[in-house]
């Protein structure tokens, strides 16, 4: 059994009170790709609402639209009908204040990771000024002794670590997390899995994530929604009001399991 590794904070805290998140909300959110035979939907219709400070899971069939939903809420790409905002204001285009991490850690292989971690900074300028955050970041990752290091020395999940630490560094008000745990064994996802919690919980930040785990949906999130195959329509909206730590054997985390898996059209076969 796995617990998450800091003092019990209620569930309906989660980073909650003075948090610095964002309010993120999306209204009737359609997307399509172009393809050589037309347009492929993606998305349809999507409503949702961030509230500051609150960690948000998406989960669905692979394919469905997930990861196109965070490129739009990252202002990477614009959505064909309906607005997403920002505490009010209109995503128009990336914003260090919404940072992503990928399911790829994509370190630069010639930089070492205190390097890495500042190419936020570096880019706006403003790395001579706050070189400290650099060190505070790394050492809220648990990497500061390997600050000169270089990624092809780190283990996956240290690199994924160094990965969050560059997004950290630009203190966000939006962590958008694509599979980042995905590519990782088994027991460093679930360790990873309490440092995500434990930073969110420190930093106060608002979280959307997109994982195919349903156990790890209901181990990090305040709710969990459930998209349909594309094109992708919220289908279901589940709290978790279960307190932090969340103990994966209990019964009411073992009830909220089977309920998603009933969403997810796997309730006959699990």
């Amino acid at each position: 059994m796995v617990v998450a590794t800091h003092s019990p904070v209620s569930a309906s805290q989660g980073a909650g009170a003075g948090s610095n998140g964002a309010h993120i909300e999306l209204r009737q959110v359609s997307h399509a790709f172009a393809t050589p035979r037309g347009k492929l939907p993606v998305l349809d219709s999507v409503n949702l609402n961030l509230r500051p400070g609150e960690f948000v899971a998406l989960l669905g069939p692979s394919g469905c639209g997930k990861s196109s939903l965070l490129r739009l809420v990252a202002g990477l790409e614009a959505p064909d009908a309906g607005q997403i905002t920002h505490n009010g204001a209109p995503v128009t285009r990336p914003d260090p204040s919404r940072i992503v991490v990928f399911q790829d850690p994509t370190l630069l292989p010639w930089r070492t990771v205190r390097d890495n971690v500042a190419l936020g900074l570096q880019a706006r300028k403003v790395l001579s000024s706050q070189q400290q955050r650099v060190d505070e970041a790394l050492a809220l990752v648990g990497l500061g002794e390997f600050a000169d290091s270089y990624p092809h020395q780190l283990s996956g999940g240290m690199a994924q670590r160094a990965a969050l630490a560059r997004a950290l560094v630009n203190d966000p008000q939006l962590l958008i997390l694509d599979e980042p745990l995905g590519k990782l064994d088994s027991l460093t996802r679930l360790a990873m899995q309490s440092e995500i919690l434990k930073l969110w919980q420190q930093a106060g930040f608002t979280v959307l994530m997109v994982t195919h785990d349903v156990e790890e949906a209901l181990f990090l999130a305040d709710r969990v929604v459930v998209f349909s195959p594309r094109p992708a329509k919220a289908v279901a909206e589940v709290p978790v009001n279960l307190p932090y730590p969340r103990h994966r054997g209990q019964s009411e985390f073992v009830e909220l399991r089977q309920q998603l898996l009933g969403h997810l059209g796997l309730h006959d076969t699990l």
